[in-house]
């Protein structure tokens, strides 16, 4: 089995539940992404390009799905939460009640649709 699998079958609930759920999710809305275990964590990548992360907060009681290019996210930016990170912005899910489908949907087709521009915005040079 995938260690990216034993990672999301092997956390404690309501964490499991709450993985599952978003693997699907993701899975559905982007039928030909891959699921690799990097740095210890489920990522989800579309050729070579990360598209998400999944990383269980145990201490802290959530599960944070995390976009690599969020600089280039444009949709439910009150969704997003950035938590003085440069890069990265991610949606928090505490339980399954509150994932909202349709957030993460819309959030993962941008994501993918911005996967090839890099992590930071280049500056307006012009």
């Amino acid at each position: 089995m995938n260690p990216a699998e034993n990672y999301i079958l092997n956390a404690q609930e309501p964490f499991r539940s709450i993985l599952l759920h978003v693997q699907a999710v993701i899975e559905q809305t982007l039928p030909d992404v891959d699921l690799k275990y990097k740095w210890n964590i489920p990522c989800f990548y579309m050729g070579k390009s990360p598209i998400c992360y999944l990383n269980v907060q145990q201490k802290k009681g959530y599960v944070d799905v995390g976009f690599w290019n969020s600089a280039h996210l444009t949709k439910h930016p009150d969704k997003l939460v950035s938590e003085n990170r440069k890069v990265v912005r991610s949606l928090r899910y505490a339980s399954l009640e509150a994932i909202e489908n349709q957030v993460l949907i819309d959030i993962l087709q941008e994501a993918f649709s911005v996967r090839k521009n890099g992590f930071y915005k280049q500056k307006d040079l012009t």
